[in-house]
């Protein structure tokens, strides 16, 4: 079974897009493939209650929830605005992403 092309990595500054935490901007943990998910930080925070165990005490904990990748846009990094992902070649060959909105490459 062959890997989806995920436009957002992690360590990409993005913004939500729609939900409760619409206009949040914050950097991506990690990416779940399987279901189109992300993981940012500071966004979509959760109450888990927790068990003691060796490491930890027990409690209320506050944790980030995934997002669908849908509700999430790149952040442009030269305007700080949503922005959509697209592709180019530079001249020696290799391929970057690069911000729709201002034609800047992201990271």
């Amino acid at each position: 079974m062959t890997q989806k092309k995920m436009k957002i990595k992690k360590g990409d500054s993005v913004i939500v897009i729609a939900g409760k935490d619409k206009g949040k901007k914050g950097s991506v943990l990690s990416v779940i493939r399987e279901n189109d998910r992300v993981l940012v930080a500071g966004v979509n925070m959760i109450k888990k209650h927790q068990k003691a165990d060796r490491g930890n005490a027990a409690g209320i904990v506050s944790k980030e929830a995934s997002l669908h990748i849908s509700n999430v846009a790149l952040v442009d990094p030269k305007e700080g605005k949503a922005t959509r992902v697209g592709y180019k070649e530079l001249g020696d060959g290799k391929k970057v992403r690069v911000a729709r909105r201002s034609g800047e490459v992201i990271g």
